[in-house]
């Protein structure tokens, strides 16, 4: 009789850091990770709101660990790589979460518009991977997982996305540049695509009457996602139940880009 090596589908004892964990989905992520037995480090250029997950995280149980860090800066990066490796020895899994957007007609966008989403959203989880990514080498695993958006695989007319929707492509074929080079490693690099979710950025958009109807149009599922929708597949992803995949980017969107 064939013996079966049940996976598990944890991260117990793992040390990770999630990027722009202050809010959002970035809360939620390090949070989920930390119910599934992870030490969190909560890399956040806001003070207030990392502390503020930080703290959260260590009432649950886990070690925390908050660290101010500007993904738009590589020396604030390395540092941040630099503190985590020296106070806990290691790094298993890395979320590049940090993000940001700024909705303006492609005739509009100055220059630092979009050298501000681009040094984030694209260039800033590049080099959070590169820093990541040295010392996991080094240990011959690791898992990483980039957040792409539904925006990097569909355009929805009347959504000024332009640049930000370049930068979540770019992410999706990062993950798959990275997950080659890095599998003689041991290392797992993938991509979660959300679509919306009920997040304190996109409020005021779900707020509007109209914004939230054409979401349910195009959401086949008919809602927008909470919480547990993004968390369950990060620890599946993030877990030995993933072990044997990478360089794929998992759409969780309710089925918004079937349509």
């Amino acid at each position: 009789m064939e013996e079966i090596k049940f996976p598990r589908m944890d991260v117990q004892g793992k040390i990770a850091i999630v990027t722009g964990s202050g809010q959002g989905l970035g809360r939620w992520m390090a949070l989920g990770l930390a119910h599934a037995g992870a030490d969190i480090v909560v890399s956040e250029i806001n003070p207030q709101t990392g502390i503020s997950t930080a703290e959260e995280v260590e009432r649950m149980g886990k070690r925390s660990l908050f660290i101010e860090t500007d993904v738009a800066r590589v020396d604030s990066i390395q540092a941040m790589v630099d503190r985590v490796v020296e106070k806990w020895g290691g790094i298993d899994i890395l979320v590049n979460n940090a993000g940001v957007n700024i909705r303006k007609k492609v005739e509009e966008v100055t220059p630092e518009d979009f050298d501000r989403v681009a040094s984030i959203n694209l260039r800033g989880a590049y080099f959070c991977a590169q820093a990541a990514g040295r010392v996991m080498i080094r240990q011959r695993q690791g898992k990483i997982i980039n957040i792409a958006s539904a925006a990097g695989l569909l355009v929805r007319p009347g959504i000024p996305n332009s640049v930000y929707a370049a930068t979540k492509a770019g992410i999706i074929m990062l993950t798959k540049a990275l997950a080659a080079e890095w599998s003689p490693y041991n290392i797992n690099v993938n991509a979660l695509a959300p679509g919306y979710f009920a997040t304190p950025l996109t409020a005021p958009r779900l707020q509007d009457p109209q914004i939230l109807q054409s979401i349910m149009d195009s959401t086949p599922l008919k809602r927008v996602g909470q919480a547990g929708d993004i968390i369950g597949p990060l620890i599946f992803l993030t877990s030995d139940a993933a072990a044997f995949i990478t360089g794929v980017c998992l759409s969780v969107d309710g089925g918004r880009t079937v349509l």
